[in-house]
């Protein structure tokens, strides 16, 4: 087993259609969930995600 094990993130995603497509997605550890207007801001935070791991000192 490693001991230092590589993080990673673990979203649930929903999604629907409501004047337009609505995305959530909930962290299955934490229930917290964050919401999103457009598949554009979805994006936008997951890139934000994997460019702050990218950064962040190992």
């Amino acid at each position: 087993m490693l001991k230092n094990p590589p993080p990673y993130h673990s979203y649930l995603l929903r999604f629907w259609r409501e004047s337009g497509w609505r995305f959530m997605l909930e962290n299955p550890h934490t229930g917290e969930r964050k919401g999103f207007g457009s598949f554009e801001a979805l994006v936008a935070f997951l890139q934000e995600e994997v460019m702050d791991e990218e950064e962040a000192p190992r």
